[in-house]
């Protein structure tokens, strides 16, 4: 059995082929902490933390920021290595960094876990989220912590950047879930945000998405370990996490890219999936072993409260795509993926289109490839020079 980390490292170099090592300097990992936040949903969360890392330089007028945020199963590291021997580097290394479309020679680019971060137990990783502990009771909160969303994780954005003297966003840039927030920063703090690039975005979660997300969820809660959320200090519901993961990943691809990686290769030489049931194709094998590395760091109670986030999502929090669309005053970049089997173009194309009816500035531009919704990470190369004309202008 290959281990966790010899795993993960794997799935990193999947996504990121040849892009790695374009920030080369080591990233500090720092921790923003907040007394107490109040949600949307009027609920009090105390001991707030969350992980924040930071490339490039800050400059004295505090103009030069670029805030990137992360999607449903990543972390604030979207760039460099946290020491010398780190196999696996920042997701988009190949935009960030000096000289790079997101040129850290010239801007302040900064990125932070969310609240409920999936990868709860990932060492580098810091939320807050159904894991902490519940100071009223000294346990972890499990299902007693509040639903947060979207808006949520922006806000709590919104108070590490004040923390930090930063006032103005130079722009805003996430991948998938990433682009939720990048659009949610838009319309709930317009006077601040100029410049948005929303990679593989929706502007809102439609039926078709939020039934996905529900399905999503569903291999945890029917895991008896789960126990309604109460299995800390127990067995937790690896099964039903791993399960949950391995359709996560799988959505996240393509077709063609399953076929062309695995055929009808079988997981073993000599194990005819025909003679017995233990017997895999490569792809299953393949899927059950990205699934365990994912669920080794992540938790499963906040995979659920990442879904309900996810589900909850409108731009603007305004109960519909177009009373939060008409909230945005920045200028948007929309980089959908054409092959997207998750947050499909005609979701960005929605976007661009509720933009356009208000004569709002708004530049779309697909990116190709055959990996999916993970063509957001894998080829946001393709899109170097639109963005680095678009942060210029």
């Amino acid at each position: 059995m290959r281990s966790t980390a010899t795993l993960l490292v794997a799935l990193a170099a999947a996504v990121l082929g040849s892009q790695a090592d374009a920030y080369d300097q080591l990233v500090e990992k720092q921790v923003f902490e907040m007394g107490a936040y109040t949600t949307v949903g009027g609920q009090t969360i105390p001991d707030v933390r969350i992980g924040w890392e930071a490339y490039g330089t800050l400059n004295d007028a505090h103009d030069n920021v670029i805030l990137v945020t992360h999607f449903f199963s990543g972390t604030s590291h979207a760039a460099g290595r946290y020491a010398e021997d780190d196999a696996a580097p920042g997701y988009w290394d190949a935009i960030i960094g000096p000289g790079l479309p997101l040129d850290t020679d010239r801007y302040y680019v900064i990125s932070s876990d969310t609240l409920v971060n999936l990868n709860a137990n990932d060492p580098m990783v810091t939320t807050t989220g159904p894991a902490s502990i519940n100071p009223a009771t000294g346990e972890p909160w499990g299902m007693d912590f509040p639903i947060v969303t979207i808006e949520d994780f922006v806000h709590v954005q919104k108070a590490l950047l004040d923390s930090l003297g930063i006032d103005r966003l130079h722009a805003v840039m996430g991948a998938s879930m990433g682009s939720l927030q990048a659009l949610e920063w838009a319309a709930t703090y317009p006077e601040m945000v100029e410049r948005v690039i929303p990679v593989i975005p929706a502007g809102q979660a439609d039926a078709w998405l939020i039934a996905w997300l529900d399905l999503w969820g569903a291999p945890i809660m029917l895991d008896p370990n789960w126990n309604g959320g109460d299995y800390y200090g127990g067995e937790p519901p690896l099964a039903g996490l791993t399960l949950a993961l391995e359709l996560v990943t799988l959505q996240a691809r393509h077709p063609i890219w399953a076929d062309a990686t695995f055929g009808r290769n079988w997981a073993a030489d000599g194990a005819d999936p025909a003679a017995d049931f233990d017997n895999r194709y490569a792809v299953e094998a393949w899927l059950a072993d990205a699934g365990s590395a994912r669920a080794a760091v992540a938790d499963a109670n906040h995979f659920l409260y990442l879904v309900k986030a996810n589900q909850l999502f409108v731009a603007g929090h305004d109960g519909s795509l177009e009373e939060g669309l008409a909230h945005i005053q920045a200028p948007v970049l929309l980089l959908p993926a054409a092959s997207d089997l998750l947050l499909m173009p005609y979701m960005a194309r929605a976007v661009r289109d509720g933009l356009m009816d208000r004569e709002a500035p708004v530049d779309y531009l697909e990116l190709e490839g055959t990996l999916g919704h993970i063509d957001g990470i894998a080829v946001i190369g393709q899109a170097g020079d639109a963005i680095r004309a678009f942060l210029e202008q």
